[in-house]
């Protein structure tokens, strides 16, 4: 196992903690950097999962991929759909959760029900109460200033017209999931064009984030 502790920033996430990634909880060494972040015994864990930006995509073989590793792991799952939801009722769902799970699919998408549904109101609320966000690409995506990348080359469809790709804020950076080196000359390309931090992860890679401290999760 290697990790890279590549930069601190003092007080910036407060108590925040979050594991952004590619695919979820691929393997052992991601998942066990996520069980030493929630600080509980999996059985005892209440995962909230959010499968909201699978919604435009025919083929939904990822959603089940996820919710499959968490019942590996022995966790529970408590499934919470952005549509039809207000922040009183988020708040409900989720205060009981001790993980939020931003599942992936269609950035934009998402980011709209985001809005929509008020989760972009509660979610540091409740991560600064002491929860864990999990974003699996898109849900991670979302996690950052800026969902811009989803919109590069090869990446999501924005059937619904989003003009505001204005993130969660979360973090000061942006993760590129399922990055391969096919994608170097690309991200080369468009750093120059942010002002913001790009993290490329492959589909085994992730990035942690404990209060000020920042990890890259490699194999």
């Amino acid at each position: 196992m290697r990790t890279l502790v590549f930069w601190v920033i003092f007080g910036y996430y407060k108590s925040m903690k979050l594991l952004l990634t590619s695919t979820g909880l691929p393997n052992e060494i991601i998942r066990n950097k996520f069980l030493n972040l929630v600080c509980k015994d999996p059985k005892n864990i209440i995962v909230g999962f959010i499968p909201t930006a699978a919604d435009p995509e025919e083929d939904k073989w990822f959603v089940d991929e996820a919710l499959n590793q968490i019942k590996e792991m022995g966790m529970h799952i408590r499934i919470v759909d952005l549509k039809g939801k207000n922040e009183e009722s988020l708040k409900e769902k989720l205060e009981n959760c001790d993980v939020i799970y931003v599942n992936g699919g269609n950035t934009f998408y998402l980011l709209d029900w985001v809005r929509k549904s008020g989760f972009d109101k509660v979610i540091r609320p409740l991560l600064e109460e002491g929860k864990v966000y999990i974003g699996g690409s898109a849900g991670g995506l979302i996690a950052g200033p800026s969902i811009d990348v989803a919109s590069w080359k090869g990446g999501d469809i924005n059937e619904i017209g989003l003009i505001d790709f204005t993130g969660l804020n979360l973090v000061p950076f942006t993760i590129y999931p399922h990055y391969t080196m096919e994608n170097a000359t690309l991200l080369e390309e468009m750093t120059k064009k942010v002002d913001y931090k790009i993290l490329p992860i492959t589909n085994e890679q992730a990035v942690l984030i404990n209060g000020d401290n920042v990890e890259i999760i490699r194999e």
